[in-house]
């Protein structure tokens, strides 16, 4: 018996020799088979004029909802569905502080609190809280015109806070402290 060689007795019909094909261990041989028999079916798909679609759909040339969108569009829709227009704005503002009351009256003051309409400011003395006493008009007048009237109807001013005065374990209860306002 040689290799690769048939044996005279193993022939075919019409006396041609029957080969075997080799085997090809890589796969590639099978695999361009198959591409090309897919390849095939995708032809004869398109050539029938076959209506089913299989796979993803294509936009067109309109924007739908499957297109992709701008984080910042996305972010506005969220914040609208939520409802967090309002309380957005009022806090964009406020971290603007020193723009809306001025560098000075900035420096002394600073809000602290927005509920209910209401905005609480904190301000280091008792002097620069008067001070934003009286600007509380024009500030309501200032943030309604930015955030939509109603939206801030009165504004409270604090003094700084009191420290303590309370020393030790026996103290005088009712007791006048240092004799300074605070507030």
């Amino acid at each position: 018996m040689t290799e690769g060689r048939p044996l005279p007795d193993e022939q075919g019909p019409e006396g041609a020799p029957n080969e075997q094909p080799k085997h090809d261990p890589s796969g590639l041989e099978l695999a361009q088979n198959v591409a090309r028999s897919l390849g095939a079916q995708v032809r004869r798909r398109r050539r029938s004029g076959s209506a089913r679609h299989v796979g993803p759909q294509i936009s067109g040339a309109r924007a739908d909802d499957r297109d992709p969108k701008l984080l910042a569009d996305a972010v506005e829709r969220l914040v609208e569905t939520k409802g967090w227009t309002t309380e957005i704005n009022v806090r964009t503002l406020l971290a603007r502080w020193g723009l809306l009351v001025g560098a000075t009256n900035a420096a002394h003051s600073h809000p602290e609190a927005y509920a209910d309409t209401v905005l609480t400011v904190r301000t280091d003395s008792t002097a620069w809280s008067v001070q934003l006493r009286y600007l509380a008009p024009q500030l309501v007048a200032m943030l309604n015109d930015q955030l939509g009237d109603g939206t801030v109807t009165r504004i409270t001013v604090l003094g700084p806070d009191a420290p303590s005065w309370k020393k030790g374990r026996r103290s005088v209860r009712d007791g006048r402290g240092p004799r300074d306002t605070y507030g």
